[in-house]
C-alpha cells in the first residue's frame, strides 16, 4: 500500500511540473493577434475538456458573437455540449493598454487579466465553472495562438488548489 501511495504522489508531482507555455516563448510567426479585431463578429468554437489522465470528459460547440466599441469587447458565448445541455457566458473585456486587457463574466471571481504578444494572447482568471452536478471553482490559464487570418487555437490549463485537473482545447473559426 505504501508503494502505491508513493507512486501516486510521484505521478501528481510530475503532472504538476509539466511544461506550459510562457510569455517569453519564441514567436513562431509574424502574425499579430488583435483580440478586438478577431472576435468582432461571428466566431464558431469547437472544443473539449480533458482530465489530467488524458480522458476526454466533455465536448462542445459554441457560437460566439462579439462587438468592439473601441474600448470594450463584448463576447456572447452560447455553448451546446455533447449531452445537449447549454450554457451562455457573456464576457466584457476592456483594453487597458496597447497589449493588456481586463475582463469580467458571470462566475468569474475578481478580474480576468490578459496580455497580448505577437500571435499569442494569455488570459488568466478564477471562475465558478458550471459542471453537470453543480459548480467547480478553478483557475484558468488560457493561451491563444493565431494560426491564420480565420483560425485561432486555444489551450486552457485548469487548476484547483494549485493542482492540474485538466485542460480545454478549442479551435476558433471566424465566419465572414
Amino acid at each position: 500500500m505504501r508503494n502505491i501511495m508513493m507512486m501516486l504522489a510521484m505521478m501528481l508531482a510530475l503532472a504538476a511540473c509539466t511544461a506550459k507555455p510562457d510569455a517569453d516563448d519564441p514567436l513562431l510567426s509574424d502574425r499579430v493577434l488583435k483580440i478586438e479585431e478577431y472576435f468582432d463578429g461571428h466566431v464558431v468554437a469547437t472544443g473539449q475538456f480533458q482530465d489530467t489522465f488524458g480522458t476526454v470528459r466533455r465536448r462542445f460547440v459554441a457560437d460566439i458573437n462579439g462587438t468592439w466599441d473601441g474600448q470594450t469587447l463584448t463576447l456572447i458565448e452560447d455553448f451546446v455540449y455533447e449531452d445537449k445541455s447549454t450554457e451562455r457566458r457573456i464576457w466584457k473585456m476592456t483594453k487597458t493598454g496597447p497589449d493588456t486587457w481586463t475582463g469580467q463574466a458571470d462566475g468569474v471571481i475578481g478580474t480576468a487579466k490578459g496580455v497580448a504578444r505577437g500571435d499569442t494572447f494569455n488570459w488568466t482568471y478564477k471562475i465558478d465553472l458550471p459542471v453537470p452536478d453543480g459548480t467547480l471553482r478553478v483557475n484558468f490559464n488560457d493561451w491563444f495562438w493565431q494560426l491564420s487570418e480565420t483560425r485561432v487555437y486555444n489551450r486552457a490549463y485548469m487548476k484547483k488548489y494549485g493542482v492540474d485537473i485538466g485542460e480545454v482545447q478549442i479551435t476558433f473559426d471566424k465566419k465572414r
